[in-house]
C-alpha cells in the first residue's frame, strides 16, 4: 500500500480507495476498492497506517506480487 504510485519492480500496480479498516491483532486490515481491480485486502501495522496517513476514504497504490496474493473464495 503506497500514497503514491509505487516505482519499480510491482507489475501489478492499481489505484484504489480504502473503504474499511479493522484491527486484526498485531496488524490493520485495509478493505481497499477500485474501479480497475477487484476489492483487495491489505494488512499493514499500526506504525504503517500512521506514517501512511491511512483513514477511511484515502486514496492509495496498491501493488502485488503474485506470490503475495492469496484468493479467497466468497
Amino acid at each position: 500500500v503506497h500514497r503514491e504510485k509505487p516505482t519499480g519492480s510491482p507489475r501489478n500496480v492499481w489505484p484504489g480507495t480504502v473503504r474499511e479498516i479493522t484491527s486484526g491483532g498485531s496488524r490493520l486490515r485495509l478493505l481497499i476498492t477500485s474501479d480497475r481491480a477487484p476489492d483487495l485486502v491489505a494488512e499493514i501495522t499500526p506504525q504503517a497506517a500512521a506514517e501512511l496517513r491511512i483513514a477511511d476514504g484515502t486514496e492509495v497504490w496498491t501493488g502485488v506480487t503474485a506470490t503475495e496474493v492469496t484468493v479467497v473464495p466468497l
